[in-house]
């Protein structure tokens, strides 16, 4: 999709989780690869889990979280590829359902029909992770071709401290 005269854009959705405050990170980390960035958020992540005017800053452009009116013009060009980082259980779980009653998971169910390659980097607790649901929705989005990052809960290590997320994985999984 990328033409001569632009950079290949990346859709960055961002989910409800406390590492979702570092997701400057990410957006960092793909315009050092020379990636345009926009990002797609949740509506709960909307509700104070990054800053969103220093995100839109970075990016230029406006965080996005719901839909746009009949008429407006799309805000992104079509991705070239999607990060979903941090991606929850929530999130995974409609994705995999195809329940797409947010902006945010109506794009990710898009990108299959679209042929687009996606990457996520989970973030659920651990208790979340063990149930059913969740182990069937990694499965049904792997056979989709959504490549996943290791699982990360958050928990501290033995020593008390948090380990790192690593958001540059996402963009290492995109090839």
């Amino acid at each position: 999709m990328t033409g001569p005269d632009r950079k290949p854009f990346l859709y960055v959705v961002v989910c409800a989780a406390q590492i979702a405050a570092d997701v400057s990170k990410l957006i960092t980390a793909a315009q050092e690869r020379d990636w345009e960035v926009g990002v797609i958020a949740t509506p709960v992540a909307m509700n104070g889990f990054f800053d969103t005017a220093a995100v839109e800053a970075q990016t230029g452009r406006p965080v996005r979280s719901a839909w746009r009116s009949p008429g407006d013009p799309r805000p992104f060009p079509p991705p070239d590829a999607v990060v979903v980082a941090p991606a929850t259980f929530n999130t995974v779980n409609k994705w995999a359902a195809g329940l797409a009653d947010t902006l945010a998971v109506a794009t990710l169910c898009e990108t299959y029909g679209l042929g687009v390659p996606v990457a996520a980097l989970p973030c659920v607790a651990d208790a979340l992770a063990a149930h059913p649901a969740y182990r069937d929705s990694l499965v049904r989005l792997r056979a989709m071709g959504v490549r996943f990052g290791e699982p990360y809960s958050g928990d501290p290590g033995e020593d008390g401290t948090r380990p790192e997320f690593s958001w540059e994985r996402a963009l290492d999984l995109l090839g």
